[in-house]
């Protein structure tokens, strides 16, 4: 929540998470020793990158020079493109995906092509067969895979995962999983993927499901195919001591984190069962912390008025492909259920006036 003009803003377009961070953290920035802002680490000594790179390998039972340390994912995203794919090389991405994407391999010269996902009747799904297929045709340098998909919302399974990998054995895969704790926070398959597939980069974030988006990490698991990525964004002085112990923090307050993400998972359904009783709308079940709301186009303007008029930002979709569409990111319970009823208020609102015309 900010303020702006003097007004409270509930903001629920950027897929923060409004709980903000577990206890522990604020306790690091209490107690900080402020040696650290002084010192390099001394990590070296040890031969690693990091005491976060150190955590998360025992976190994900990897070797530490698996672990690549980021400024936040799309940090990691960015240095992967400039790492491997070259001008006029193709970089395959979702149907439905975040610009970034495509951003980045543009800036090294590169294509995109995209493979099809499509909208059922409560979620959006990915087209395996026809992924395959453009995959076959384009045969791209590095493909992209967003599980759960932002902005839809929706997952593989994990049969869907080992047949795509199993047939881009010989291809770079980015599985950008910023989201992915939001579904589970089982980790034990990553290990497997990464020792499996040689060319696949996991890439995860401190910022959504820990809160941390202002403290920017990101971290990718690589396979052993991908150790020039590791060197190319190696930083031998160290990472930064105070938002390792944050991180570090956040890691060991699984419980905090967990209570929150269950009571999200209780407003998406909440979310998804009131959407659907107002006329003009159409929900789509996610697995992130973030909903995809079909609407009449038209009606968009109107409505981000309204809402913003009640203290409310929510992000308004106005892409090739999908451009009638709001994505709002699960706030606080009290933040959830007011939003709720600002949508009901705005619908009855526009039944009334549907009826004087």
């Amino acid at each position: 929540m900010a303020e702006q003009n003097g007004k409270e803003i509930i903001y629920l377009d950027r897929n923060e998470n409004n709980y903000g961070p577990a206890p522990k953290c604020c306790e690091v920035l209490k107690n900080i020793d402020f040696r650290r802002l002084s010192w390099y680490t001394r990590i070296h000594e040890k031969n690693a990158k990091g005491d976060l790179s150190l955590r998360l390998a025992k976190e994900y039972n990897l070797p530490e020079k698996h672990i690549v340390m980021g400024y936040g994912g799309e940090d990691l995203l960015k240095s992967i493109i400039h790492c491997y794919l070259k001008k006029g090389e193709t970089l395959l991405i979702p149907a439905f995906s975040w610009w970034y994407y495509k951003s980045i391999a543009s800036e090294v010269g590169g294509n995109t092509a995209e493979y099809p996902m499509y909208a059922g009747a409560e979620s959006y799904h990915y087209d395996i067969e026809g992924m395959l297929k453009v995959y076959r045709q384009f045969r791209p340098k590095i493909v992209f895979i967003s599980s759960p998909n932002n902005p839809t919302g929706n997952s593989l399974t994990p049969e869907q995962l080992y047949k795509i990998l199993d047939e881009m054995k010989d291809t770079i895969v980015v599985l950008d999983e910023a989201y992915a704790m939001f579904k589970t926070t089982d980790k034990s398959y990553v290990k497997d993927i990464a020792e499996k597939y040689p060319k696949v980069a996991v890439i995860r974030t401190f910022s959504k499901y820990f809160a941390l988006a202002g403290v920017r990490i990101g971290f990718a698991l690589i396979g052993r195919e991908l150790d020039y990525f590791e060197l190319f964004t190696s930083k031998y002085l160290g990472y930064n001591r105070i938002n390792e112990q944050i991180a570090i923090a956040a890691l060991d307050s699984m419980p905090y984190y967990e209570h929150i993400t269950a009571q999200m998972n209780e407003d998406k359904g909440m979310f998804f069962n009131e959407f659907r009783k107002l006329p003009g709308f159409k929900p789509y079940r996610s697995d992130a912390n973030f909903m995809l709301v079909d609407m009449e186009k038209n009606k968009m303007t109107a409505l981000d008025e309204f809402l913003k008029r009640k203290g409310f930002v929510v992000k308004f979709m106005n892409e090739k492909i999908l451009d009638s569409q709001l994505r709002i990111t699960l706030g606080t319970h009290q933040e959830n259920v007011q939003l709720m009823k600002a949508m009901k208020e705005y619908a009855a609102r526009e039944i009334v006036i549907d009826h004087r015309l």
